[in-house]
């Protein structure tokens, strides 16, 4: 704790002024205040008399400035409040304006914004935020194609560390939430086959809905979650901590450093993982064709080849990349636009994964849209 200062400060009233004696500082002010404020009338006070005062620090002028402020509006008096402080020298009236509130305008209360204007800012905040996306997706597409051919400023064995990283780690949640669903899918239909002797169109409802929209879209749905995540919170822990920064300084491109290897892991990764994805989840229906609608392996997979083909093959692939290409866009635009600490870190995150989830939704939808069967 602080010890008291005794610098023998005094406030004395008469001659129609305040006589303030002594150091005004932050060691003196409390006392002062205590005497200040047992004075009942503030009538016939019309100045601040600083003429025996010592030191003045940014409390002693604060306090300064409140009773001249007090006796201003006690009297009525028409000049500034400033004008009823006298006597000071040069240094305290330097102290006096460097800490003075004369400056400083009335806070006037702010009106709430209407329906209306929230509206418009925040479809303002999205355009500007759409439009420094695809500035950022023009960059990562810039330098992943130059990359290919200039190896110059890239980090090397980057793009295999990031394909174990989003590929090989990701296989195990993939393939074990690929083969329930595949599960549920068949287990779903299957009561409902059953009532109409159709037990083998079971092959044909699973095998299209694997592979044409299940597989990819619960593929990204994971790796959203994983490595979108991922992404975002690396990406975010640099630019607060500065890393980002050191690298423009030694003159390295942030986004072909750090953001290209991931861009290049997640082109090839995610159609391969749909690919496991789809698969697998196939497989989770085959047990369910087999053991409870008593189907055999080879009707199952006679059926499954019919209701398969090469268009819904590549466009599954072709759909799975831009699924990969939005994911890694998107964790390294929030990545990128963090504010703050830790706490800016953990939003930044959050919002890859919400974004990327519905930017995934919204592009299969679109795909839906062109190749409809």
């Amino acid at each position: 704790m602080t010890p008291s200062k005794d610098s023998g400060s005094k406030l004395i009233i008469g001659n129609g002024k305040i006589l303030l004696e002594g150091d005004i500082d932050k060691y003196s002010v409390p006392d002062l205040w205590k005497r200040y404020h047992q004075i009942e009338d503030l009538q016939n006070i019309e100045q601040v008399d600083l003429s025996k005062a010592g030191l003045l620090d940014s409390a002693g002028s604060i306090f300064i400035e409140q009773i001249a402020i007090d006796i201003k509006q006690a009297n009525n008096l028409d000049k500034p409040y400033t004008e009823l402080i006298t006597n000071y020298n040069d240094d305290q009236g330097h102290t006096l304006k460097i800490f003075s509130q004369s400056k400083l305008e009335d806070s006037k209360p702010v009106k709430p914004e209407s329906f209306f204007e929230k509206i418009g800012s925040n479809v303002i905040d999205f355009g500007r935020s759409l439009f420094d996306a695809m500035v950022l997706a023009a960059d990562i597409f810039y330098w992943a194609i130059v990359g290919i051919w200039k190896k110059k400023g890239a980090r090397k064995g980057s793009f295999t560390q990031q394909s174990l990283l989003i590929g090989l780690e990701g296989v195990p949640i993939v393939a074990v939430l690929s083969i329930i669903i595949g599960f549920i899918l068949a287990l779903q239909a299957a009561a409902q086959l059953r009532m109409f002797g159709a037990e083998i169109f079971i092959a044909d409802m699973l095998g299209y809905a694997m592979l044409t929209e299940m597989g990819a879209l619960i593929t990204a749905i994971i790796v959203s979650g994983r490595s979108g995540s991922s992404i975002a919170s690396e990406i975010a822990t640099m630019k607060v901590s500065e890393e980002l920064d050191a690298l423009k300084m030694m003159s390295i491109n942030p986004i072909r450093y750090v953001i290209v290897p991931k861009f290049y892991a997640m082109t090839v990764c995610m159609p391969l993982l749909v690919v496991m994805s789809i698969i697998v989840g196939i497989f989770g229906g085959l047990l369910i064709a087999v053991f409870y609608l008593n189907l055999s392996p080879s009707a199952f997979y006679n059926q499954l080849i019919n209701v398969l083909t090469f268009k819904d093959f590549i466009t599954t692939m072709i759909k799975s990349t831009f699924f990969g290409w939005a994911i890694v866009i998107i964790g390294s635009f929030y990545g990128l636009q963090v504010e703050g600490g830790a706490e800016g870190v953990g939003k930044a995150t959050t919002f890859s994964v919400v974004t990327s989830i519905f930017t995934v939704i919204l592009i299969d939808v679109v795909f839906s849209l062109l190749y409809l069967p």
